[in-house]
Protein backbone atom coordinates (compact mmCIF):
# COMPACT_ATOMS: atom_id res chain seq x y z
CA UNK A 1 0.00 0.00 0.00
CA UNK A 2 2.74 2.46 0.96
CA UNK A 3 4.71 1.61 -2.18
CA UNK A 4 1.64 2.19 -4.33
CA UNK A 5 0.94 5.50 -2.55
CA UNK A 6 4.53 6.72 -3.08
CA UNK A 7 4.55 5.61 -6.71
CA UNK A 8 1.24 7.29 -7.52
CA UNK A 9 2.26 10.47 -5.68
CA UNK A 10 5.61 10.62 -7.48
CA UNK A 11 4.04 10.18 -10.92
CA UNK A 12 1.27 12.68 -10.21
CA UNK A 13 3.61 15.33 -8.81
CA UNK A 14 6.04 14.88 -11.72
CA UNK A 15 3.31 15.40 -14.29
CA UNK A 16 1.95 18.42 -12.39
CA UNK A 17 5.42 19.98 -12.11
CA UNK A 18 6.13 19.45 -15.81
CA UNK A 19 2.86 21.00 -16.98
CA UNK A 20 3.24 23.95 -14.60
CA UNK A 21 6.76 24.56 -15.97
CA UNK A 22 5.53 24.42 -19.56
CA UNK A 23 2.60 26.70 -18.77
CA UNK A 24 4.82 29.22 -16.98
CA UNK A 25 7.47 29.37 -19.71
CA UNK A 26 5.91 28.40 -23.02
CA UNK A 27 2.38 29.81 -22.99
CA UNK A 28 1.21 32.07 -25.80
CA UNK A 29 0.28 35.57 -24.67
CA UNK A 30 -3.45 35.68 -23.96
CA UNK A 31 -3.72 31.88 -23.93
CA UNK A 32 -2.08 31.15 -20.61
CA UNK A 33 -3.38 27.96 -19.03
CA UNK A 34 -3.69 25.74 -22.11
CA UNK A 35 -0.81 23.55 -20.94
CA UNK A 36 -2.78 22.74 -17.79
CA UNK A 37 -5.92 21.59 -19.60
CA UNK A 38 -4.85 17.90 -19.86
CA UNK A 39 -4.34 17.84 -16.09
CA UNK A 40 -7.67 19.57 -15.57
CA UNK A 41 -9.45 17.01 -17.75
CA UNK A 42 -7.88 14.13 -15.87
CA UNK A 43 -9.08 15.43 -12.52
CA UNK A 44 -12.46 16.48 -13.88
CA UNK A 45 -13.33 13.30 -15.77
CA UNK A 46 -11.70 11.15 -13.09
CA UNK A 47 -13.82 12.74 -10.35
CA UNK A 48 -17.00 12.32 -12.40
CA UNK A 49 -16.04 8.69 -13.04
CA UNK A 50 -15.61 8.08 -9.31
CA UNK A 51 -18.96 9.67 -8.49
CA UNK A 52 -20.73 7.55 -11.09
CA UNK A 53 -19.16 4.47 -9.54
CA UNK A 54 -20.41 5.42 -6.07
CA UNK A 55 -23.91 6.11 -7.38
CA UNK A 56 -23.98 2.77 -9.15
CA UNK A 57 -22.70 1.01 -6.02
CA UNK A 58 -25.52 2.51 -3.98
CA UNK A 59 -28.09 1.32 -6.56
CA UNK A 60 -28.78 4.75 -8.10
CA UNK A 61 -29.09 4.62 -11.89
CA UNK A 62 -26.70 6.88 -13.78
CA UNK A 63 -25.68 7.07 -17.44
CA UNK A 64 -21.89 7.33 -17.21
CA UNK A 65 -21.32 8.40 -20.87
CA UNK A 66 -23.80 11.25 -20.47
CA UNK A 67 -22.06 12.42 -17.31
CA UNK A 68 -18.65 12.36 -19.01
CA UNK A 69 -19.87 14.36 -22.01
CA UNK A 70 -21.68 16.93 -19.88
CA UNK A 71 -18.79 17.29 -17.42
CA UNK A 72 -16.31 17.80 -20.27
CA UNK A 73 -18.56 20.45 -21.83
CA UNK A 74 -18.75 22.51 -18.65
CA UNK A 75 -15.08 22.04 -17.75
CA UNK A 76 -13.72 23.23 -21.10
CA UNK A 77 -16.13 26.16 -21.36
CA UNK A 78 -13.90 28.56 -19.41
CA UNK A 79 -11.09 27.94 -21.89
CA UNK A 80 -13.12 29.13 -24.92
CA UNK A 81 -11.68 32.70 -24.74
CA UNK A 82 -8.19 31.18 -24.94
CA UNK A 83 -8.86 30.06 -28.52
CA UNK A 84 -8.71 33.61 -29.97
CA UNK A 85 -4.93 34.10 -29.42
CA UNK A 86 -4.23 30.78 -31.14
CA UNK A 87 -5.52 32.35 -34.37
CA UNK A 88 -3.64 35.60 -33.93
CA UNK A 89 -6.55 37.54 -32.48
CA UNK A 90 -7.59 38.89 -29.09
CA UNK A 91 -10.73 37.92 -27.22
CA UNK A 92 -13.01 40.97 -27.57
CA UNK A 93 -13.28 42.93 -24.36
CA UNK A 94 -16.72 44.14 -25.47
CA UNK A 95 -18.15 40.61 -25.82
CA UNK A 96 -21.38 40.64 -23.75
CA UNK A 97 -20.78 37.03 -22.70
CA UNK A 98 -17.51 38.00 -21.08
CA UNK A 99 -15.25 35.20 -19.88
CA UNK A 100 -17.23 33.62 -17.06
CA UNK A 101 -20.45 33.70 -19.08
CA UNK A 102 -19.31 30.73 -21.17
CA UNK A 103 -19.47 28.57 -18.04
CA UNK A 104 -23.16 29.43 -17.54
CA UNK A 105 -23.92 28.73 -21.20
CA UNK A 106 -22.12 25.38 -21.02
CA UNK A 107 -24.01 24.45 -17.85
CA UNK A 108 -27.34 25.06 -19.54
CA UNK A 109 -26.19 23.28 -22.70
CA UNK A 110 -24.93 20.26 -20.79
CA UNK A 111 -28.27 19.97 -18.97
CA UNK A 112 -30.16 19.81 -22.25
CA UNK A 113 -27.69 17.34 -23.75
CA UNK A 114 -28.52 15.06 -20.84
CA UNK A 115 -32.26 15.61 -21.37
CA UNK A 116 -32.01 14.85 -25.10
CA UNK A 117 -30.16 11.61 -24.36
CA UNK A 118 -32.90 10.65 -21.89
CA UNK A 119 -35.59 11.46 -24.47
CA UNK A 120 -34.03 8.84 -26.74
CA UNK A 121 -34.06 6.28 -23.94
CA UNK A 122 -37.66 7.07 -23.07
CA UNK A 123 -38.63 6.60 -26.73
CA UNK A 124 -37.14 3.12 -26.51
CA UNK A 125 -39.28 2.31 -23.48
CA UNK A 126 -36.58 2.58 -20.81
CA UNK A 127 -37.43 3.57 -17.23
CA UNK A 128 -35.51 5.45 -14.52
CA UNK A 129 -35.53 8.70 -16.52
CA UNK A 130 -35.89 11.10 -13.59
CA UNK A 131 -33.25 9.35 -11.46
CA UNK A 132 -30.67 9.23 -14.27
CA UNK A 133 -31.32 12.83 -15.30
CA UNK A 134 -31.03 14.13 -11.75
CA UNK A 135 -27.82 12.19 -11.13
CA UNK A 136 -26.19 13.25 -14.39
CA UNK A 137 -27.03 16.94 -13.96
CA UNK A 138 -25.83 16.94 -10.36
CA UNK A 139 -22.50 15.23 -11.07
CA UNK A 140 -21.69 17.21 -14.22
CA UNK A 141 -22.39 20.57 -12.56
CA UNK A 142 -20.87 19.67 -9.17
CA UNK A 143 -17.62 18.70 -10.92
CA UNK A 144 -17.68 20.81 -14.07
CA UNK A 145 -18.48 24.24 -12.62
CA UNK A 146 -15.62 24.33 -10.05
CA UNK A 147 -13.19 22.84 -12.56
CA UNK A 148 -14.11 25.56 -15.03
CA UNK A 149 -13.49 28.12 -12.28
CA UNK A 150 -9.97 26.71 -11.90
CA UNK A 151 -9.38 27.68 -15.54
CA UNK A 152 -10.80 31.13 -14.83
CA UNK A 153 -8.49 31.49 -11.83
CA UNK A 154 -5.47 30.68 -14.02
CA UNK A 155 -6.49 33.29 -16.59
CA UNK A 156 -6.94 36.11 -14.06
CA UNK A 157 -4.52 39.02 -14.46
CA UNK A 158 -1.81 38.87 -17.10
CA UNK A 159 1.23 36.70 -17.64
CA UNK A 160 1.83 34.24 -14.81
CA UNK A 161 -0.15 36.14 -12.17
CA UNK A 162 -3.03 33.69 -12.50
CA UNK A 163 -0.63 30.76 -12.24
CA UNK A 164 0.69 32.16 -8.95
CA UNK A 165 -2.90 32.53 -7.73
CA UNK A 166 -3.73 28.95 -8.77
CA UNK A 167 -0.69 27.45 -7.04
CA UNK A 168 -1.40 29.52 -3.92
CA UNK A 169 -5.00 28.32 -3.84
CA UNK A 170 -3.99 24.64 -4.17
CA UNK A 171 -1.15 24.89 -1.62
CA UNK A 172 -3.30 26.77 0.90
CA UNK A 173 -6.21 24.34 0.58
CA UNK A 174 -4.20 21.12 0.64
CA UNK A 175 -1.97 22.23 3.50
CA UNK A 176 -5.09 22.42 5.67
CA UNK A 177 -5.52 18.66 5.21
CA UNK A 178 -2.02 17.99 6.55
CA UNK A 179 -2.43 20.49 9.39
CA UNK A 180 -5.76 18.99 10.41
CA UNK A 181 -4.35 15.45 10.34
CA UNK A 182 -1.32 16.11 12.54
CA UNK A 183 -3.18 18.47 14.89
CA UNK A 184 -5.96 15.95 15.27
CA UNK A 185 -3.50 13.14 16.01
CA UNK A 186 -1.72 15.25 18.63
CA UNK A 187 -4.47 17.28 20.28
CA UNK A 188 -7.74 15.82 18.99
CA UNK A 189 -10.33 15.11 21.68
CA UNK A 190 -13.64 16.48 20.41
CA UNK A 191 -15.14 14.90 17.31
CA UNK A 192 -16.26 17.28 14.57
CA UNK A 193 -18.95 15.20 12.80
CA UNK A 194 -18.52 11.68 14.24
CA UNK A 195 -21.15 9.90 12.19
CA UNK A 196 -20.00 11.44 8.91
CA UNK A 197 -16.22 11.42 9.46
CA UNK A 198 -15.14 9.72 12.71
CA UNK A 199 -11.49 10.72 12.34
CA UNK A 200 -12.03 14.49 12.15
CA UNK A 201 -11.79 16.56 15.32
CA UNK A 202 -12.40 20.19 16.19
CA UNK A 203 -8.78 20.55 17.30
CA UNK A 204 -7.68 19.18 13.95
CA UNK A 205 -9.87 21.70 12.16
CA UNK A 206 -8.28 24.56 14.10
CA UNK A 207 -4.82 23.22 13.31
CA UNK A 208 -5.73 23.03 9.63
CA UNK A 209 -6.83 26.66 9.63
CA UNK A 210 -3.59 27.78 11.32
CA UNK A 211 -1.36 25.85 8.91
CA UNK A 212 -3.40 27.02 5.91
CA UNK A 213 -3.01 30.66 6.99
CA UNK A 214 0.77 30.27 7.39
CA UNK A 215 1.08 28.66 3.96
CA UNK A 216 -1.07 31.40 2.41
CA UNK A 217 1.21 34.05 3.92
CA UNK A 218 4.32 32.27 2.59
CA UNK A 219 2.81 32.00 -0.89
CA UNK A 220 1.70 35.64 -1.00
CA UNK A 221 5.08 36.82 0.29
CA UNK A 222 7.52 34.70 -1.71
CA UNK A 223 5.73 32.59 -4.32
CA UNK A 224 3.87 35.43 -6.03
CA UNK A 225 7.01 37.50 -6.76
CA UNK A 226 8.87 34.36 -7.94
CA UNK A 227 6.14 33.08 -10.26
CA UNK A 228 4.27 36.22 -11.33
CA UNK A 229 7.30 38.47 -11.68
CA UNK A 230 6.13 41.85 -12.97
CA UNK A 231 2.70 40.56 -14.02
CA UNK A 232 -0.28 42.37 -12.54
CA UNK A 233 -3.56 41.08 -11.21
CA UNK A 234 -7.09 41.69 -12.47
CA UNK A 235 -7.49 44.92 -10.46
CA UNK A 236 -5.11 47.75 -9.65
CA UNK A 237 -6.67 48.74 -6.33
CA UNK A 238 -8.00 46.16 -3.84
CA UNK A 239 -11.77 46.25 -3.35
CA UNK A 240 -11.10 45.90 0.38
CA UNK A 241 -8.23 48.14 1.58
CA UNK A 242 -5.24 46.21 2.88
CA UNK A 243 -5.83 42.94 1.03
CA UNK A 244 -2.71 43.53 -1.04
CA UNK A 245 -0.75 43.17 2.21
CA UNK A 246 0.35 39.50 2.56
CA UNK A 247 -0.55 39.41 6.24
CA UNK A 248 -4.14 40.60 5.81
CA UNK A 249 -4.51 38.64 2.57
CA UNK A 250 -3.43 35.43 4.32
CA UNK A 251 -5.76 36.09 7.26
CA UNK A 252 -8.65 36.13 4.78
CA UNK A 253 -7.50 33.48 2.31
CA UNK A 254 -6.19 30.88 4.79
CA UNK A 255 -9.28 30.39 7.01
CA UNK A 256 -11.73 30.65 4.09
CA UNK A 257 -10.00 28.01 1.99
CA UNK A 258 -9.35 25.74 4.97
CA UNK A 259 -13.02 25.77 6.01
CA UNK A 260 -14.23 25.43 2.42
CA UNK A 261 -11.86 22.50 1.90
CA UNK A 262 -13.21 20.77 5.01
CA UNK A 263 -16.76 21.19 3.71
CA UNK A 264 -15.70 19.62 0.40
CA UNK A 265 -14.08 16.73 2.21
CA UNK A 266 -17.19 16.15 4.32
CA UNK A 267 -19.36 16.33 1.19
CA UNK A 268 -17.38 13.48 -0.32
CA UNK A 269 -17.60 11.55 2.95
CA UNK A 270 -21.38 11.97 2.85
CA UNK A 271 -21.61 10.25 -0.54
CA UNK A 272 -19.08 7.56 0.37
CA UNK A 273 -20.92 6.72 3.60
CA UNK A 274 -24.22 6.50 1.71
CA UNK A 275 -22.56 4.16 -0.80
CA UNK A 276 -20.76 2.13 1.88
CA UNK A 277 -17.34 2.83 0.34
CA UNK A 278 -14.01 3.67 1.97
CA UNK A 279 -12.45 5.34 -1.10
CA UNK A 280 -14.16 7.11 -3.96
CA UNK A 281 -12.47 4.85 -6.50
CA UNK A 282 -9.26 3.10 -7.49
CA UNK A 283 -7.83 5.15 -10.36
CA UNK A 284 -4.88 6.26 -8.19
CA UNK A 285 -3.39 3.15 -6.53
CA UNK A 286 -2.53 3.84 -2.91
CA UNK A 287 -4.26 7.21 -2.94
CA UNK A 288 -7.79 6.02 -3.61
CA UNK A 289 -9.91 7.70 -6.22
CA UNK A 290 -9.45 10.98 -8.06
CA UNK A 291 -12.26 12.52 -5.99
CA UNK A 292 -10.17 11.84 -2.87
CA UNK A 293 -7.69 14.35 -4.32
CA UNK A 294 -10.11 16.93 -5.73
CA UNK A 295 -12.77 17.01 -2.98
CA UNK A 296 -11.37 20.03 -1.12
CA UNK A 297 -10.33 21.89 -4.30
CA UNK A 298 -13.83 21.66 -5.73
CA UNK A 299 -15.31 23.51 -2.77
CA UNK A 300 -12.41 25.96 -2.25
CA UNK A 301 -12.08 27.40 -5.76
CA UNK A 302 -15.10 29.73 -5.52
CA UNK A 303 -13.99 31.54 -2.31
CA UNK A 304 -10.46 31.63 -3.75
CA UNK A 305 -11.60 33.46 -6.88
CA UNK A 306 -13.61 35.93 -4.77
CA UNK A 307 -10.57 36.61 -2.59
CA UNK A 308 -8.23 37.18 -5.51
CA UNK A 309 -10.81 39.27 -7.33
CA UNK A 310 -11.16 41.42 -4.18
CA UNK A 311 -7.44 42.20 -4.22
CA UNK A 312 -5.53 39.40 -2.47
CA UNK A 313 -2.14 39.13 -4.18
CA UNK A 314 -2.63 42.30 -6.19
Amino acid sequence: MLVDRLRSSAILLSVVALLIYLDANYSRVGAEGLWLLPLLFFFSIGTAHDMCGLLTKSNHPVARPDVMIATAMVTVSAAIPLAWPLFGSVYPATCPIGRLGWIVIAGVGATFVILIREMNRYAKGESGIIERTSAAVFVSLYVGLPMALLVSLRTMGDGNWGLAALITMIATTKSADAGAYFSGKTFGKHKLVPRLSPGKTREGGIGGIVVSTIVAFACLTWLFPAVAGTAVGPIATPSIPGLDNPIFGAMLLGPLLAIAGMIGDLAESLVKRAAGAKDSGGLLPGLGGVWDVTDSLISAVMPAILCFAAGVGS
